[in-house]
């Protein structure tokens, strides 16, 4: 549980997750119709890493969370798969870490493994953007930016 008083120290993350939610909504508003991602699509649920960070927003989210079912799941799930998966939906979900928040959107891979020099590559979610054959830039999300900005959040933390 996040203390009352670290609170105001999540306020650089929570800004940094409004801005990557108003980035997802422009992708989604624009290529919505190709994003097959809904509630029950859960295949990239998996055990994730997070920052310490992202660790304390959902410690404080689940200290706020209502007694019942929900709660009890997450309070009692185990190995395997993400522990806020509950029924095939995330039990957090307005609290969810930025990884989850752009998981099957396009994201710029710049730092493509293998050899040195390697193109950077476009990936996303093999059941978004069916039929798509040409991405706008700013539907795509720098990766390297992203987890830079969420680094340096975590630092100031």
């Amino acid at each position: 549980m996040t203390a009352p008083g670290h609170r105001p120290l999540l306020a650089d993350y929570l800004a940094l997750r409004r801005r990557v939610d108003a980035l997802c909504r422009r992708i989604r508003e624009r290529y919505g119709r190709f994003i097959a991602c809904r509630r029950g699509c859960h295949d990239c649920c998996t055990e994730l890493s997070v920052f310490p960070v992202e660790a304390a927003a959902l410690a404080d989210a689940f200290a706020r969370m209502p007694p019942g079912p929900a709660r009890e799941a997450v309070a009692a799930a185990g190995p395997g798969g993400c522990p806020l998966l509950v029924d095939g939906a995330c039990a957090l979900y307005e609290a969810r870490p930025v990884i989850c928040r752009t998981q099957g959107l396009p994201l710029l891979l710049d730092d493509a493994p293998g050899e040195a020099g390697a193109a950077p590559a476009v990936a996303f979610c093999p059941r978004n953007f069916r039929g798509v054959t040409d991405l706008a830039g700013d539907a795509v999300i720098s990766l390297r930016r992203l987890n830079t900005a969420l680094a340096a959040v975590n630092l100031r933390f």
